[in-house]
Parts: structure tokens; C-alpha cells; sequence
């Protein structure tokens, strides 16, 4: 009979994890049993009837005092210790991870590389490399979980959350949701196929089975022209829309008074949720795309604004003067040096970013948005 009394340890944190969690067991088991030992002692000793002397009862004893209380207030700073330590390491991913980005929804885990390749209810990872999820829900609450590795993470709709391992050796390791959320709860489950680094390439290659891919830049940049959004996101910002160029993790000017670091979530809400945080000069003509587009859409929108930042050239600025926030003709002399010094800047990376005349119709997306602009004299 093959029953395991713990899953394999299948990560390089699984061991750590384990030495910690069998020492609280251990020593959880010594006091109970120690406790409930002199429970019984005591109770059958002094029972009533039995003839056992009862004058004179001590009514302190320093030693034994000391004694249990120093010792467990010992024992447990020690847990707590390694426990932290564990916490930490394990919620502190490595700066060099691989990232993977998942969409759990009902009943399926959908996953994705940075690469383009999808999979469901599987995910394909090299041995001895670290590997990074990011992870959201489409629907209710779930939990990723993969036993073998020791990995558990809660999956929240409307919200990223993040989990980290390195696959110790090559196998295949199932993994679950752990949280209840519906009728087909059990089902929703699949597997991780840890292999060897030069395996793994060539499965990620080859589009993981076999289907050339595009990479999640490519897919966001394409769903980019088919939502119509550089018709008003062009290379430089204007009356009518900033410039996503060069936004991603930058400080917004946020309409009302304060700043907004660009992180992913704050994209994701600015794509779904425009006027939540709109930018600075800048009204709510931007259509939602809540219900619209999907976590995968919106991962992918992502993606292509973060790789926007490298098409900015050496001294271009994305700036919208102030008399084209005032709705200015940009008459100016201010306004025509500013405009002559952005084009001719950003020649390049406005054909990089293919703009489309602004007289084309459609749709708007990011508010996100925000121009990178520079300070007003």
C-alpha cells in the first residue's frame, strides 16, 4: 500500500518547512502529554476517599514557577523565530524569478508566460530555478495550493497576490484550490511538470504544444489597436489624452491633490475603472472596461504599457504644455518651441508605437494614464 504519511518534499523550501512544522508538532505532543500526565496524576491521587495526606498543602514554589514559565517562553521565542524567518523568506520573492501569471476562475486555472504560452490546469517550470506567480481571480475566492511544495496563497478577485518556490527536483506535482467556491470545488485542479532547465526551453520554444505564441506585449499591443486606444494614447500627450510612454511605475499627478505611483494595479483599475483616479488635467472621457475585456485582456494591456517604457529616446519628455491642457490653439511661442522639441524627439519611438491619426474614431483606454510631465516654471 502506498500511503505516504507527508507529501514529498518537491521545492527547496519544503525541507525548512517541515523541521518547522514537526517541532511545533513535537513539542505541542511533549506539553499536552505532560499537562494531561499530571491532570490524572493528581486526579487519582487525591480522589476522594483515598488516604493520602492533605495538611499542610504548599502554596508556592518558586523554582517550579520559574521553571514553567522561563522554559516555555524559551521554547516558543525560539519557534517564533524560525517561523518568521520562514514567513519572510518565503513571501519575499528573488529579484531574478521567472514570472508566470495566473487567472483562477470557475472551475479552472488558467496560466500563462511571459513568453505568450498558455496552459489550463497545468503549469510547466524548470528545476532550480526560481519562479514567481502572480496571481488574480476572474470570479470568487480561491486558494492555489501545491502540497508537495509547501505553497499556499489565497487568489482574491480585484486584486494581485503573489507566491514563489523552486522546484528541487523534476516530477509531476498536483496542486488545488483550497478554498471552497462552488459546486465543482473538487474538480478545480491540475499539475506542475518540474523539468530540466534545457527541457523547459525547448518546451517554451516550441509554444508549449507546439503553437507559435505571442507574447503577452504583443497580444496587449494588438488588443491596444483592436480597443481603438491610440486613437487618443499617442506617443506624446495632448489635450486629449497623455501619453502611456514611460509611465509604468512612475509617479501620477492624480486629479484633487496627490500622487499615484503607476504600479500594475493601479493600470488595472485605470483600465477597468478609469475615473477612479483620474490624471491631472484631464477629464473622464474614457470609456470602462469592466465586464469588457477579461484578467487575461488586462494582464496583457499591461504588459504592453510596461514595455513602452523603453521606446522612449534619450531627452524626449511625454508632456502636454499647459495651453494644451487649458484647450490653448497652441498659438504660442511657448507652446510651438514645445511641440517642435517634443516631434522632433520622438520621431522614433512614435513609429515604434505606430500612432494613428487622431481623427480616427473609437474608444479611449487609459486614463491610466498619465503623462510624464516635467515642472511647470
Amino acid at each position: 500500500m502506498n500511503f505516504p504519511f507527508a507529501p514529498q518534499q518537491g521545492s527547496t523550501i519544503a525541507y525548512q518547512h517541515d523541521v518547522v512544522f514537526y517541532a511545533l508538532v513535537a513539542l505541542t505532543i511533549v506539553f499536552t502529554v505532560l499537562v494531561y500526565a499530571m491532570v490524572i496524576f493528581f486526579a487519582v491521587r487525591y480522589r476522594q476517599g483515598s488516604k493520602v495526606s492533605r495538611h499542610n498543602p504548599p502554596h508556592e514554589n518558586l523554582p517550579l514557577e520559574i521553571a514553567w514559565t522561563v522554559i516555555p517562553t524559551i521554547l516558543g521565542l525560539i519557534m517564533f523565530f524560525f517561523g518568521a524567518k520562514l514567513f519572510i523568506e518565503m513571501r519575499t520573492s528573488p529579484k531574478d524569478a521567472q514570472d508566470v501569471y495566473v487567472v483562477g476562475k470557475q472551475w479552472m486555472w488558467h496560466i500563462q508566460h511571459s513568453n505568450g504560452v498558455r496552459e489550463n490546469n497545468t503549469l510547466h517550470i524548470p528545476v532550480g530555478q526560481p519562479v514567481r506567480l502572480t496571481l488574480i481571480s476572474q470570479d470568487v475566492i480561491h486558494a492555489f495550493y501545491v502540497p508537495d511544495f509547501r505553497c499556499q496563497i489565497h487568489v482574491v478577485p480585484g486584486r494581485y497576490t503573489t507566491m514563489w518556490f523552486t522546484a528541487a527536483k523534476a516530477g509531476k506535482y498536483p496542486f488545488y484550490c483550497a478554498m471552497f467556491c462552488g459546486t465543482q470545488h473538487s474538480e478545480m485542479g491540475g499539475y506542475v511538470y518540474a523539468m530540466p532547465p534545457e527541457e523547459y526551453a525547448r518546451w517554451l520554444n516550441n509554444g508549449g504544444n507546439n503553437v507559435a505564441p505571442m507574447s503577452m506585449e504583443e497580444r496587449g499591443g494588438r488588443l491596444f489597436k483592436v480597443l481603438a486606444c491610440d486613437n487618443c494614447h499617442k506617443q506624446l500627450s495632448d489635450e486629449r489624452a497623455p501619453s502611456l510612454v514611460g509611465i509604468y511605475n512612475k509617479q501620477r499627478n492624480i486629479s484633487g491633490g496627490g500622487h499615484q505611483t503607476a504600479d500594475e494595479a493601479y493600470l488595472r483599475e485605470s483600465i477597468l475603472k478609469p475615473g477612479a483616479q483620474l490624471t491631472a488635467g484631464y477629464g473622464p472621457t474614457m470609456p470602462e472596461y469592466e465586464g469588457q475585456v477579461s484578467e487575461e485582456d488586462v494582464l496583457d494591456l499591461i504588459a504592453y504599457i510596461k514595455s513602452l517604457n523603453g521606446m522612449m529616446p534619450s531627452g524626449t519628455t511625454t508632456v502636454a504644455t499647459t495651453e494644451a491642457q487649458k484647450g490653448s490653439s497652441g498659438n504660442s511661442p511657448a507652446s510651438r518651441l514645445a511641440t517642435e522639441s517634443n516631434t522632433a524627439s520622438g520621431q522614433e519611438a512614435s513609429r515604434s508605437l505606430g500612432a494613428t491619426d487622431m481623427n480616427e474614431t473609437g474608444p479611449a483606454v487609459n486614463a491610466v494614464a498619465a503623462e510624464n510631465r516635467t515642472d511647470r516654471k
